[in-house]
């Protein structure tokens, strides 16, 4: 039976473990999308992971409106990358860039006023977050077929950056109600064109995205985060399984290095889900190396190993406060828990602050 502390090779990138850090968006960089030397301590300390999904990063202005979340398309941002993923391979950790667009979720203040894209005119649920504080979202304009060309060339030019400030890959976000889910999602996606209405339409956004990030990396250095089994941020399916089957097999065609999916369960800690997990249909339709994510622990994931439900786990919140997760895990010790009203603040606390192992038994 493979155990969570089996190594597991992920296209071109030797996994020591199967204990990865999830992407978690923590807030640090600057004001104006720049890494920040905190961040190179923060991502060190959690180098022990099989692999890290580093938190979202904007491939553009447009397609970037959380408030000091950090960018990838700037010759700046990718010299303020280089010692953060350096930190991480001087400690013995492998570390991929998590591409982020986020669509309609994009607040208009962050683009001049300008309108954000997404599949269609519609208006996400809730309000944004941004440095005014939370302000209800806009109405999106329909991105035109003439600009999705422009649009894959800010996926290049940000993967390209990804490998220039030193990244072993680049995962494409295309998860969590953010702009390829709102294409893939039928409740999102109302075009009538080439994009829209039946399945094949509606992944070919997300086909087009990762061809363009895989001719860029390569298959074996491109990752892919779905989130198929509940509605998120005003997006979802009324047919997961069809849906996410078919992208799936399209993925695993590309030949991509892996597959993370966020599924939480109907009870779900952090967002709840409305449908079963997909994720049976979504492995055999693949045919590569699948992550799962959301609301694991040691006992469960190692469970879903043995199950043969996923090839390595994910954790989020835990890592987070966890910085030497794969060892606790290794001697079933007692875990932090993580404080949320930290969670995207800016400074040390609740960020590098949290106790190892060993402080903790020292204390």
């Amino acid at each position: 039976m493979p155990s969570l502390f089996d190594p597991i090779r992920v296209g071109a990138i030797e996994a020591p473990n199967r204990i990865f850090m999830a992407p978690l968006t923590r807030g640090r960089a600057t004001r104006a999308h720049v890494p920040t030397p905190i961040m190179a301590e923060y991502y060190a300390q959690r180098a022990g992971a099989g692999l890290i999904l580093s938190e979202a990063t904007g491939i553009s202005q447009e397609g970037l409106g959380w408030p000091f979340a950090p960018g990838i398309w700037s010759d700046e941002q990718v010299e303020a990358w280089k010692p953060v993923v350096k930190a991480v391979h001087d400690a013995g950790g492998r570390i991929v860039c998590q591409l982020w667009h986020m669509g309609r979720i994009v607040h208009p203040d962050f683009l001049g006023g300008a309108k954000p894209i997404s599949a269609s005119a519609t208006t996400a649920p809730d309000a944004a977050h941004t440095y005014a504080g939370k302000q209800p979202y806009a109405e999106a304009r329909a991105l035109p077929v003439e600009e999705i060309p422009r649009l894959l060339g800010d996926y290049e030019r940000a993967t390209r950056n990804a490998l220039a400030a030193g990244f072993d890959g680049v995962q494409i976000h295309a998860a969590n109600g953010y702009l390829i889910d709102q294409f893939l999602r039928d409740g999102s996606n109302h075009r009538t064109d080439a994009y829209g209405g039946a399945v094949e339409n509606r992944i070919r956004l997300l086909t087009e995205v990762t061809r363009a990030v895989a001719g860029v990396a390569g298959p074996d250095r491109t990752g892919v985060r779905l989130s198929p089994n509940g509605a998120i941020q005003g997006v979802d399916d009324s047919d997961p399984n069809t849906l996410f089957g078919a992208a799936a097999e399209a993925l695993g065609r590309i030949g991509i290095a892996f597959l993370e999916l966020r599924e939480p369960g109907p009870n779900g800690t952090f967002g709840k889900a409305n449908h079963p997990p997909v994720a049976p249909v979504m492995k055999k339709a693949f045919g590569g190396p699948l992550i799962l994510n959301s609301d694991y622990d040691g006992r469960s994931a190692q469970a879903a190993l043995e199950a043969g439900h996923a090839d390595a786990i994910a954790f989020g919140r835990t890592y987070l406060a966890n910085p030497d997760l794969p060892e606790r895990l290794a001697e079933d010790a007692p875990l932090n828990k993580d404080v949320q009203t930290t969670w995207y603040s800016q400074g040390p606390e609740g960020y590098v602050d949290y106790p190892t192992l060993s402080e903790f038994k020292a204390a």
